[in-house]
Order: C-alpha cells, then structure tokens, then sequence
C-alpha cells in the first residue's frame, strides 16, 4: 500500500510525441477500427514554436472530448470504402443500383474517394458539388480533345476539343441524396461521429418542367406511329393512359378485360444492357385504367391481328403472351430501350428532340386541362401522394383564367360566314363519345367497333360497309339494333348511307382540336391495315 498522505498519480490520457523536426505529435485513442480490426488512433501534428507545448495541449483536450462525446471517427476508412459497405447493404432495383454505381464512378470516387471519412466537411462538398456544375468530366481547365470512343477509329463530328458541359441539377441532387444516405448510415456504425453532408448546402431542387407534345404535334406523332400497326398501337396506348414505358412493354393479353373496358398495370419489364427481366412497378402497386371505346376496339382489333399473323407463320399466340413482342407467339416482351430508341428516331424525322415519356406528360396535361380532378390522374398515372407529384412534375401549366378570357372573347366576336370548309368542320365536331350509360348497349358496340375499323384505316374511304344482315349474324342481334349502329355512325359523319344503296366509308374531315381550336389531321391515319381488306371479312370485328 502507498504510504500514508500519498496521492496516486492517474495515467494521462493520449501523448505528445516530439518529432526529429521540433513538431509535436498528439495520439489520442480512439477505439477499434471496425474495418481493419485494428487501434485507432486520432492524430495531430502541432508545429515547432515558442507555444507549441501549450498548443499540443489543448489539441490533446480537444481530441479527448471528440473521443468522448462520440464525435470523432472510428476508422480511418476513405470515402470510397464507405460508398463500397453502403451499396453492398442496399436494397435497391437493379436499375437504381446500376444509377448509383454510375455515380460513384465517374463523381464521387474520383474526387472524394481518397479522403478519410472524418476528413469530409461542409466546405469540401460544397466545393464538390461546385465542381460537378463547372464540368461533368472534371477537366480541371486544361484543353485537351475528346473522342468519342476509346479504341482506334476514325474521328468525326463527335470528336473534338473539349467543352465543359455542367451536371444537371437532378443528378448532382442525385448525388447528394446518395452521400447523405451513406453518412448517415455510417453515423449508426459509429465510423464518423456526425453526418458532414448535412453542413452543406443542398442543390437546389430542380424546377419542374414537363414540355409535353401540343395536340398538332400529337397528331403528327400518331399519324407516323401508325405506318406500323405494332409501334402505332403502342405509342397510342402511352398517349392514351399515360403508362410508363416498362409498363407497356410488360403488358399481356389477359390484362385486358374487354368487357369492363378496363386495362391493369401490375408489373414492368427492367433493362441493363441486354439483360431484361420483369419487376415491379416503381411505385409497387396495381392499378386499373379505363379505356375509351375508341382504343378498346383498336386494341380487339390489334389482337384479331396478331392472332391471324401468327396462324399464317402456323404458330398461336401464348397463353401468357405479351401485347407487344418481337416475336409472333408473344412470348417476349419487347425491350424498353428499344421503345426509348425507335421513338426518339421516330420525332427526329419530324423534325423534333423528344423522348416518350413527354407522352406520358401529354395525357397528364390533357386531362388536367379536361377538368379531370388531380386526384383521378394521379391514380391513372400511379402517383401516390394525393396527386403532389402530378401537379408538379407531369402537368404543363394550364390557366383557367386565359380558358375564360380565351371563351368571353368568342362569345363577342362576330358570326363567321358559313363556307365549305365550316360545315365540314361542324359535321365532324358532331362526333361525341359513348357515356358510360350506353356502353354496354349492343348498338354502341358494333358502333366502336366500326368506328375503331374507320379510325385505324381497316375500312378505307369509299369502302362499303358490311350489310345490316352481316352484323346482325355476326353479333347475333336483330336488324334493328344493327341499323341503329349504322345511323349512330351516320349521324357522326363517319359513313355516308343513301336511300337504297350501301353505306361506304366517308372520306375523313380535319378535325377541331378541342383545347386549342385550330384544325388537325385525324388522329389515326388510314395506314395501320397491311393487307386488303373487304366489307365482308374487316380483319379486327371478329
């Protein structure tokens, strides 16, 4: 035992070490490295001078309270290493992770991966994130020549001297979401005491700001879309509900009820590469859409195709079968780069720089400026959040004011003097779609279906229309219900009937376009049939 009024000395937390140079080393213990399995230590070095004791002192005190307070790293592990452990553990889609990889390699590593990830601060991302708005190759300002690939070829247009081109907003938010989640993450494992990310400044959200395609341009997109009765049928399902590219392309026959009219969205076909699987939606629930009458006769119509193309190459289609595939049985789902490529092709050759999803933003638009509440859109399109993103992101700016102005200064205009042209316009604008009350009535659908054999171009201008005891046998109704569909089309403009001869195909009217007024194409040209067709065997009202 210590003599009697002896006091016991307490061992000194961390130590000074003095370098050959003069300088002062503080080493203050910091626990185990989770990564190496190894002591960590925290380390600073104090500068030869007159104060130098004094100030490797207070470092000692410092490091001690970090160590204490649970604020200090525990591993010396980089940046790189950590954005490593983080994707190892998380659970993404494919499509995500491949996103985020992306990141990490061309971003984040290069710049920040050799740092300790108790180095990272607020100034050093902000600094960062400047970087990524200066030039997405992080050319550090020196002139140099871009080539389009790596390997021997031969130089064109896209090759050439280097411009600085800056990250878009949404992906340096991408990479800022990705380092926030990362820190935090490594603040649970106790490798860093606090989440540097959370010291810079976020990026600015990125505005909104959906171009969908004006209803001209619709028409002109459709009426391309239907020299091919597959790519047509496709890119007027997109305009028509809205669906998301991956959706489409994962759609089968059985989720089409033509009865109900409805249409179910469950899944969504994913591409990497080439390798393509089916997932999920993004948002991971089923939804149904609602089909006009319009489309659900196009889309009978384009089954009665496929079906008879795949007898001719004596094959049937499979009882799972895709609506669009590459191969006759429908028994591969078309790929979604490949819809992503033929479209943007497709708008080059009209003289425009758009992308597919913009179809999406065109039917969100449209029924918004229909009056269709947010909420039912949000549902058609599958948003959650009460309609928030659908507002904000996929509808075009739409004023209900200027709708008023635009109708009050009608009202006071002067009459226009009926001509030609204005009683083609009024016969055509007759044309009305079926209510819900008179769907299921047998008349209204011999009506669709002609009506959709008109649309797409089955029934040519001039052809005559089957006989009222054709449709009669062919629906199995009486002859009056039948001649009521023939008067229903009549009345619309769509056949011409006369006294005593057989009611032919009326050759097609401009149509008005109902939100701006100005006069368009109709929107499915004749060009969808690939072979002749005749009054008594139309290929799609079997």
């Amino acid at each position: 035992m210590p003599p009697t009024g002896s006091t016991r000395r307490q061992r000194q937390r961390g130590e000074i070490e003095t370098l050959p140079s003069g300088s002062l080393r503080v080493r203050v213990y910091a626990g185990i490295d989770p990564l190496s399995g190894k002591k960590h230590h925290l380390v600073e070095v104090i500068p030869a001078g007159k104060d130098a004791a004094k100030l490797a002192e207070k470092a000692r005190t410092r490091l001690l309270n970090q160590v204490d307070e649970k604020r200090s790293p525990r591993t010396k592990a980089t940046v790189a290493q950590l954005m490593e452990r983080y994707l190892e553990i998380l659970q993404i889609e494919d499509t995500t992770r491949a996103s985020y990889e992306r990141l990490v390699r061309l971003h984040i590593g290069p710049l920040l991966g050799h740092l300790g990830v108790g180095r990272l601060d607020g100034e050093t991302l902000d600094s960062f994130y400047c970087e990524l708005r200066r030039c997405r190759t992080h050319c550090n300002r020196r002139p140099f020549d871009e080539h389009h690939t790596d390997g021997e070829h031969t130089c064109n247009k896209r090759c050439g001297p280097h411009r600085c081109r800056p990250l878009s907003n949404s992906s340096v938010r991408q990479v800022h979401n990705f380092l926030n989640g990362a820190f935090t993450r490594a603040v649970r494992w106790r490798w860093v005491g606090s989440n540097p990310v959370r010291q810079a400044e976020p990026p600015a959200l990125p505005k909104a700001d959906p171009q969908p395609p004006k209803p001209a341009q619709a028409a002109r997109i459709v009426a391309e879309a239907w020299r091919d009765p597959d790519w047509g049928m496709l890119v007027w399902l997109a305009m028509t509900t809205g669906a998301r590219r991956g959706e489409l392309c994962a759609l089968r026959w059985r989720d089409i009820d033509f009865t109900t009219a409805l249409l179910a969205v469950g899944s969504s076909i994913g591409q990497l590469g080439t390798r393509v699987w089916e997932k999920d939606t993004k948002t991971h629930q089923r939804r149904r859409i609602v089909v006009d009458a319009q489309t659900l006769a196009l889309l009978r119509a384009y089954l009665n195709h496929r079906a008879q193309r795949a007898a001719l190459l004596s094959v049937e289609l499979a009882e799972e079968a895709f609506v669009f595939s590459p191969l006759p049985d429908g028994s591969t789902p078309i790929r979604p780069d490949t819809v992503t490529q033929r479209y943007r092709r497709m708008c080059s050759r009209l003289g425009w720089d758009m992308h597919i999803h913009q179809l999406r933003h065109f039917s969100a638009t449209e029924l918004i400026a229909a009056g269709v509440d947010v909420r039912t859109v949000a549902g058609r399109l599958g948003h959650s959040g009460g309609g928030t993103t659908t507002l904000r992101v996929y509808s075009a700016w739409v004023a209900e004011a200027d709708q008023r102005a635009a109708a009050s200064l009608a009202a006071r205009l002067p009459e226009v003097a009926a001509g030609d042209w204005l009683r083609d316009t009024s016969r055509a604008s007759r044309y009305q779609t079926d209510n819900s009350q008179e769907r299921s009535a047998p008349y209204q659908r011999i009506a669709a279906d002609l009506r959709g054999s008109i649309r797409c171009g089955a029934l040519q201008p001039g052809t005559p229309m089957p006989t009222v005891k054709d449709l009669g046998a062919r629906y199995q109704v009486a002859a009056g219900t039948a001649q009521r569909a023939l008067a229903l089309l009549h009345n619309e403009g769509l056949i011409e009937i006369g006294r005593g001869r057989r009611g032919v195909v009326a050759h097609p009217v401009p149509l008005v376009c109902k939100t701006s007024g100005s006069r368009r194409l109709p929107p499915l040209p004749a060009t969808i049939a690939t072979h002749p067709t005749s009054a008594a065997s139309p290929w799609h009202l079997g």
